[in-house]
């Protein structure tokens, strides 16, 4: 498993694992998650920073941030620093990561090690720029290993033989789809359709079949209450509340399954049909070895309801949702600290090795 990860260095290799817990970080559009050796899930927070626009302080980070989105003055500002599954504000993420560092090592006589998950389609300057940014947040060496691998371990897939398995990441902002087999990726995918396309299409088809605004917090509420991606038995239904378009007075409407069914119906099409060209692009072997072991989905998106038949249907594959699906990759990453003093060890064959330079 060494070479599925790619290390980062900026200084020369000392092991202090006795005086630091190494962490491994689901890096998320929508959460980030921490896990540390030894401990398991330390941490679990909304991406989302509160700053003060006049001065520059943050103000909030995490979940009080996030109770903050639609509801600032006009001097304060709560923002989601990461934008489908890449860095889109390089300041405000390295300052929530800082936050973050602190609050997990706060007692820690060095720096922590870290491994990181990223996007298996992320280019070389987002990679550098979460390499950078968790270096400036306080890592002492970065690891960056690929979602779908990270989210396989995290799955408890075994893939050291050439048996093929499919795993699908379903985040916040990107869906990652990799078909793995002996230790690494045999075809893998990126597309930026994942939760946050859900909450959009919840926003839209409420504005235009029911003439009511509400925000992205309502929306991903909604979202995991009455949810669906496959036609439901027993239709369920909730009360939402949100702003008159006409009128702009409050209002609360009723939304039932079968709406969300019509309203979720494009976003989770798109998903289906990258499934079905990465199998499409896939070797026959590999394929009919995925055929018999059914494939893994894994991501907070994947718990919506239905995801899992809706993609049965699509590739008459049996699929099903991992365990603890939202945790997956941070305890892959987890997982992945396992090879980190073997990967020091000698010359590796590293599959994407590159050092960053003093």
């Amino acid at each position: 498993m060494a070479h599925v990860l790619r290390c980062y260095n900026k200084e020369q290799v000392i092991d202090m694992s006795i005086l630091s817990k190494d962490l491994g970080i689901d890096l998320g559009t929508a959460n980030v998650v921490v896990y540390a050796e030894g401990k398991g899930i330390v941490l679990r927070e909304p991406s989302v920073v509160a700053v003060d626009k006049n001065t520059g302080r943050i103000l909030k980070v995490g979940a009080a941030a996030r109770n903050m989105l639609g509801r600032t003055p006009g001097n304060v500002v709560a923002m989601r620093p990461l934008r489908e599954g890449v860095v889109s504000d390089y300041e405000l993420t390295e300052r929530m990561l800082a936050e973050f560092f602190k609050q997990i090592s706060k007692y820690a006589f060095v720096k922590p090690r870290v491994v990181i998950s990223v996007p298996s389609g992320i280019t070389s300057i987002e990679e550098r720029a979460v390499v950078q940014i968790a270096q400036e947040a306080g890592a002492r060496r970065v690891y960056l290993i690929e979602e779908p691998l990270a989210a396989a371990l995290g799955a408890n897939l075994s893939f050291e033989g050439p048996d093929g398995h499919m795993v699908v990441d379903i985040g916040g902002g990107t869906t990652d789809i990799g078909v793995l087999t002996m230790n690494g990726l045999a075809n893998s995918s990126s597309i930026k359709v994942a939760g946050d396309n859900f909450d959009e299409a919840i926003i839209r088809y409420l504005r235009k079949k029911f003439g009511l605004i509400v925000g992205q917090t309502i929306a991903e509420e909604t979202k995991i209450n009455v949810g669906t991606v496959f036609e439901r038995t027993e239709p369920v239904m909730i009360a939402v509340k949100g702003r008159d378009f006409k009128t702009g007075l409050a209002r609360e409407i009723s939304v039932t399954s079968a709406d969300m069914l019509e309203a979720l119906r494009r976003p989770a099409r798109q998903i289906t049909d990258e499934i079905l060209a990465v199998l499409e692009q896939t070797s026959p072997e590999l394929v009919a070895d995925i055929a018999r072991n059914g494939i893994v989905l894994t991501g907070g998106g994947a718990q919506i309801w239905g995801m899992d038949k809706l993609i049965t249907e699509r590739t008459g594959m049996r699929c099903t949702v991992a365990d603890d699906a939202d945790s997956c990759v941070a305890y892959g990453c987890g997982k992945s600290l396992n090879w980190i003093n073997r990967m020091q060890e000698g010359p590796i064959n590293f599959a994407r090795r590159k050092l960053l330079k003093e």
